[in-house]
């Protein structure tokens, strides 16, 4: 037998590639890496793959290099774009019982089970270790991490700018952490420094003070670099706080990295609980990014900053980074990549079943997560799952009875939120108002109205908001 007989096309080799190279590294190839592996196995130049990528031809040709890195790990031979090809093919001569089929051949034995019904499916061993994460950030090759492609792509891309401002923007449990970690991997493959700071751990007393939140701040970057803490060489009270935390990192930190330093800022919002401090950290920021225009020091610095509501202080235009940078807003899940998921969970969904859970939970990741946990871990039909999911018997009882308290403690808010469940038409809502709902994820935005986030929501606010009559 020589290669020729043995038929395998690029889905089967790149199943097979994925599952070769997650048994030598415990990673998945990403979806950019895959989009590499078909263009080359088609013998597409970097350039072109550049190009259906909607990427800068210096990433593809990294971002390959580390492909193949992956692949000669997974192989137990040095390959390269030129000869990848050539060594699966003799891969699958040697293993063409896993080849036939043109199945990856992690799945091998499941295919010999009978059928998963159209509502649920028995969990593969990888699910049931994965599917614990469903209520916090998706690990680091996970198969239940979705991408979206162009956005992975272009913040992938952004990191690699000198002194570029990144911004992520998107409600509550829409992966903004889950695509931070992402990031700060990909500049780990750059040998870039990473720092990344959750601000919702800051003392309320650090962060009352600017003073104190600045010297954290400090300090928290310099402990994650490894580095010596130095403050008191630099703090000067004559300068003020902001040049001196400027001077910290000019003068001290950023000169003593030989690569770029990707810092990365989760949860920038609850700064706000502070709006003093709020506004000169933010001025700072910005600061920095203007410095980098024309320091090779501050170069350095890549900003990355995820927060979850638009950023309601009096900052003006050229005191914001809000306003500068790249912004990325996460979008919900499209109806294919709900069905990817899905198929992640070992369901075999079609469009219709697809739409059904999209109709009541949108496409709002975390929900979306939820439910299809429920099916598969506990044993659920969808029709189960629809039926249950607005009560307080459900699984999102907890995320919806901690939106009650929200909207309970703000009677006008849940005025306006009930006058947004009682119809299916789109609504003109105050601007506070839409900044609050918002924040909470509990509505879309369209232009300068507003509509319900989800049918769950109206299924359950409805009887719950509305003014009840006192029992005489």
């Amino acid at each position: 037998m020589d290669v020729s007989d043995v038929s395998i096309d690029v889905e089967a080799a790149l199943a097979i590639s994925d599952n070769l190279v997650f048994v030598k590294t415990g990673k998945h190839l990403s979806t950019l890496q895959a989009q590499i592996f078909r263009g080359a196995w088609s013998g597409c130049k970097y350039e072109e793959i550049a190009i259906n990528c909607h990427c800068s031809d210096i990433y593809i040709k990294a971002s390959g290099a580390r492909l193949w890195e992956f692949l000669s790990a997974g192989l137990e031979e040095q390959v390269s774009k030129k000869t990848f090809r050539a060594a699966l093919e003799r891969y699958s001569l040697l293993n063409s019982d896993l080849t036939t089929r043109k199945i990856p051949p992690a799945t091998v034995e499941e295919s010999s089970q009978a059928p998963a019904t159209s509502d649920r499916s028995n969990p593969s061993p990888l699910v049931a270790t994965d599917i614990q994460l469903v209520e916090g950030p998706v690990e680091l090759g996970s198969k239940l991490y979705v991408e979206r492609p162009l956005i992975e792509a272009r913040c992938y891309n952004a990191i690699l700018t000198p002194g570029v401002l990144l911004r992520i923007k998107a409600t509550r449990q829409m992966g903004k952490t889950s695509l931070l970690a992402r990031i700060l991997d990909r500049a780990n493959e750059q040998a870039y420094h990473t720092v990344c700071l959750n601000l919702q751990l800051v003392d309320s007393q650090n962060l009352q003070d600017l003073d104190r939140f600045l010297q954290w701040f400090c300090a928290r970057v310099t402990h994650s670099l490894q580095l010596p803490t130095q403050l008191a060489n630099y703090w000067d009270r004559i300068f003020g706080s902001k040049t001196s935390c400027k001077d910290y990192f000019e003068s001290y930190l950023l000169p003593q990295l030989d690569q770029p330093l990707v810092l990365a800022l989760d949860n920038v919002d609850e700064v706000l609980q502070a709006p003093e401090t709020a506004f000169h950290f933010f001025a700072l920021l910005r600061a920095w990014y203007e410095e980098a225009k024309n320091s090779k020091v501050w170069q350095k610095l890549r900003l990355v900053l995820a927060y979850s509501t638009e950023v309601y202080i009096p900052l003006n235009t050229y005191q914001s980074p809000f306003n500068v940078g790249i912004c990325i807003e996460l979008p919900d899940f499209s109806p294919v990549q709900v069905e990817e998921l899905a198929q992640r969970y070992k369901l075999n969904w079609n469009q219709s079943q697809v739409s059904q859970l999209m109709n009541m939970v949108g496409g709002h990741p975390y929900l979306l997560q939820m439910a299809l946990y429920q099916i598969v871990q506990h044993q659920m039909t969808l029709k189960e799952l629809l039926r249950v999911a607005p009560t307080e018997a459900g699984p999102y009882s907890n995320h919806l009875r901690q939106h009650l308290r929200h909207l309970q403690q703000q009677p006008e808010l849940a005025t306006a939120f009930l006058t947004v469940i009682e119809t299916n038409k789109t609504v003109h809502l105050e601007s506070l108002v839409i900044f609050k709902l918002n924040s909470l994820g509990l509505i879309h935005l369209q232009d300068n109205e507003v509509m319900l986030r989800c049918e769950l929501y109206r299924q359950y606010f409805r009887d719950r908001l509305l003014p009840r009559t006192p029992i005489l």
